[in-house]
């Protein structure tokens, strides 16, 4: 049977050797948070994440939801009818809402018979809660959007207090990303009419 014999041998760490290592050791901590800040504020300048705070989006949004919003959408493209955006509440520029984009800058909106028209043209919108039940009709004031709730008669929306300023758009929700059983990117559906 063989036996084997083990020695431990003592490195002798020289002071030098010992305040390189411990300076690297906060050299690559540096770095790491430096990177971390750099990346914190690039995500954040194309990217907001906000929480849906009540009922006025539903079927298409819930209470407590979270949501990724693409803040360049609009520095490269323009709003169109349907595409689900956050703002700055023109009442209260402190606080943001979510709502449904459904009139431009010029165009004619209208309410009728539970039915929405945007330039004499009926609205395709299998997405919302119920059909309204107000009636109404609107000028989309230039530089402006109209925007309603996709829970028409539970949302305090543009039929409630007027038009958004486009300057007030924080950018365009994309994705719902908690809680994770409803993951998923948020539609923008077609809604011109047939």
């Amino acid at each position: 049977m063989e036996q084997y014999h083990t020695e431990t041998i003592t490195e002798t760490v020289e002071p030098g050797q010992r305040h390189a290592g411990l300076s690297r050791f906060f050299l690559d901590a540096l770095e790491t948070i430096l990177l971390s800040i750099i990346l914190f504020a690039a995500i954040n300048t194309v990217s907001a994440r906000i929480r849906v705070d009540g009922s006025s989006m539903e079927p298409t949004l819930h209470n407590k939801e979270f949501i990724i919003v693409n803040k360049l959408a609009y520095k490269f493209g323009k709003p169109e009818i349907g595409d689900v955006i956050v703002f700055h509440f023109p009442r209260d520029p402190g606080q943001e809402y979510i709502k449904r984009v459904i009139g431009l800058p010029g165009d004619r909106v209208v309410v009728s018979g539970g039915i929405v028209y945007v330039n004499d043209q009926p609205l395709n919108e299998d997405y919302i809660a119920a059909p309204p039940a107000y009636q109404n009709n609107w000028e989309v004031p230039a530089n402006t959007l109209f925007v309603l709730g996709d829970n028409r008669n539970n949302s305090s929306d543009s039929h409630n207090w007027g038009s958004v300023p486009v300057g007030y758009v924080v950018g365009k929700a994309i994705i719902v990303y908690w809680p994770p059983e409803t993951w998923g990117v948020i539609t923008q559906p077609s809604v011109r009419g047939n």
